[in-house]
């Protein structure tokens, strides 16, 4: 395939790929038809939209998109347990995970059991003491005092724990991958059975819960008895939904679509409370959710207290809400500094080792259990490998996993567990936890490297850079970007349009330590505004920062920047090459 403009090694070392030919002509055959912009007609074509449904994707609904819920194995068990715990105000438990999933998991069903006037017991374990998921003391105690037990984002893996529940029902609304026994459990609902089409395998645990809330809703009113009001809690399902990088395509482009619209009213105190910490001052975007909310709401499951993100994505308070958004504010700053050291050691120690393996990956003693699955990421994103990053206390290591496009990570760890490789693990494709001693470091590694090098991983170099579209600075206009917005949101499987620039003219200002504030122009009009985060970190800053004579090629995405009353096209620019 010959490289978009010419580029075969840009700046960051990467070959530019263009629109595909065949996709191009239905682009511009749709754009005749439709009366839509060729660049966002553009970014239909590749999305696999034809002319016809265009209308529809540009303007999703949960009412088209929503499926049966019951068409999940156990569901109308799950359902039925539900309502009846309602109807006989039976003592409940919400055992969840501490992550942003579980958290607003969580905070679904403590809102919903709120409007009958019930208060749920809220179970959160600690990453440290508990690690994940239900443990047999807790499920023991949680038995004891109550009738239900609602496991969220987790319970799936949790034969022994979930049997040690004695006297009390289990529900298991999950998403991770299953094995082919599941654990005796009143009700397992989750789209990662192995005995699911795998139709809805991109639900997070948030959505799961949701389709259940539906159904009960369904049978209540059935009943003669109203729900809470569903709508009113997308916001929750959408923040799940985006930092649990589920894939943004489906059911869950219109949980998120319509989630926004709910988090931008400010109803919920807790969401609120959190935007403001954040200094969130325009509209909620999947940015904002991905980066700005999320990392706080985890905070304190990462090295807090773990149940402080769930406590305050459910709070109807408005005074508790504004503590526990402050608290995990500060906690977050904490996260930063902690994760930044781990993240110099283990890029390090990766580095040592190479980086060019199919796997990558680093261990230490005394790295926070809390942050070795950013700095896994991290990892991910430097070598375009699998990564895998672990901390020692003692002789037990915990560790988290980060995968790329094409490697199911959560199966290849899944494996090391059933061949007794490592203690437990499990997961998703994308991102999976395991758990091992010091003697089984190794040979784990190794075997693991072995299994994602069999799925391609580690095949190829720094990754292509796709290219949408190429487009001229005067055409990167407002109402462009407000009409490429309809074909979002953008996040994971659906990433936002990248944009070309061709030849064009770059004048740059370092802004604090490590960002480039760009203006761009190709001659063909005003000059068009960009911002390159963490330009420092690789070649961009330096080669932007003083560019002589020379022009660039240049490739990013292009955003609204509101600021002062006024709203400008700014292109977040992600590579350049010499032209």
């Amino acid at each position: 395939m010959t490289a978009f403009l010419n580029v075969t090694a840009s700046l960051t070392g990467r070959r530019w790929i263009g629109p595909d030919p065949a996709a191009d002509r239905l682009a511009e055959g749709m754009a005749q038809t439709t009366s839509l912009p060729l660049p966002l007609c553009r970014i239909l074509a590749a999305r696999g939209v034809a002319p016809e449904d265009a209308p529809a994707f540009l303007s999703p609904t949960l009412r088209d998109l929503m499926p049966d819920p019951l068409s999940l194995k156990d569901m109308g068990t799950a359902a039925d347990r539900l309502v009846r715990a309602v109807n006989r105000r039976d003592r409940i438990a919400v055992f969840a995970d501490y992550d942003v999933d579980g958290g607003a998991s969580a905070a679904l069903l403590l809102t919903w059991l709120r409007a009958f006037g019930i208060e749920a017991t809220l179970y959160i374990p600690d990453r440290i003491d508990e690690g994940y998921g239900p443990n047999v003391p807790a499920m023991t105690s949680l038995a004891a005092a109550h009738d239900l037990i609602l496991c969220v984002d987790c319970g799936t893996l949790s034969h022994e724990p979930v049997a040690a529940a004695k006297g009390a029902d289990v529900v298991i609304l999950d998403h991770h991958l299953a094995l082919e026994t599941l654990p005796r459990a009143l009700a397992v609902v989750n789209p990662n059975r192995q005995d699911e089409d795998g139709t809805l395998a991109h639900l997070c645990a948030a959505g799961v819960v949701f389709l259940l809330l539906v159904e009960a809703n369904r049978r209540l009113r059935a009943a003669g008895r109203q729900g809470p009001d569903l709508m009113a809690m997308l916001d929750l399902v959408a923040l799940a939904t985006v930092a649990d990088v589920a894939p943004l395509v489906g059911l869950n482009r219109a949980f998120v679509r319509q989630g926004l619209k709910v988090m931008a009213r400010r109803d919920r105190p807790g969401l609120r409370a959190l935007a403001d910490v954040a200094r969130m001052d325009q509209a909620p975007t999947p940015y904002a959710l991905g980066f700005l909310l999320g990392p706080r709401v985890n905070a304190g499951g990462r090295i807090g207290q773990a149940d402080l993100g769930a406590r305050l994505l459910a709070t109807a308070d408005e005074m508790e809400a504004a503590r526990l958004a402050a608290l995990l504010d500060q906690l977050n700053t904490d996260r930063r500094e902690i994760t930044e050291a781990v993240r110099a050691e283990a890029l390090a120690q990766a580095e040592s080792r190479g980086l060019d393996a199919p796997l990558v990956w680093a261990a230490a003693d005394g790295w926070h259990p809390g942050v070795v699955g950013i700095v896994a990421a991290r990892l991910k994103e430097a070598a375009n490998r699998p990564a895998v990053v672990i901390g020692f206390e003692g002789d037990e290591g915990k560790g988290s996993a980060r995968s790329v496009p094409g490697v199911d990570l959560g199966a290849a760890i899944q494996r090391l567990a059933a061949e007794g490789m490592i203690v437990k693990g499990g997961g998703h494709k994308m991102a999976a936890g395991l758990s091992l001693t010091r003697a089984q470091l190794e040979p784990a590694m190794a075997r693991l490297s072995e299994l994602l090098a069999r799925q391609g991983a580690g095949a190829g170099g720094p990754r292509d850079l796709r290219i949408d579209s190429l487009l001229m600075t005067a055409a990167a206009t407002v109402a462009l970007v407000e009409e490429i917005e309809n074909a979002g949101p953008f996040g994971a499987a659906a990433p936002a349009p990248r944009f070309a620039f061709a030849s064009a003219q770059v004048s740059a200002r370092r802004i604090g330590d490590n960002h480039l504030k760009l203006s761009v122009s190709d001659g063909s009009g005003p000059a068009l505004d960009a911002i390159a985060f963490g330009a420092f970190d690789g070649p961009l800053g330096p080669a932007l920062e003083n560019p002589g004579h020379r022009r660039f090629h240049l490739a990013g995405k292009l955003e609204l920047n509101h600021w002062n009353g006024r709203t400008r096209v700014q292109l977040r620019l992600d590579d350049a090459a010499v032209a």
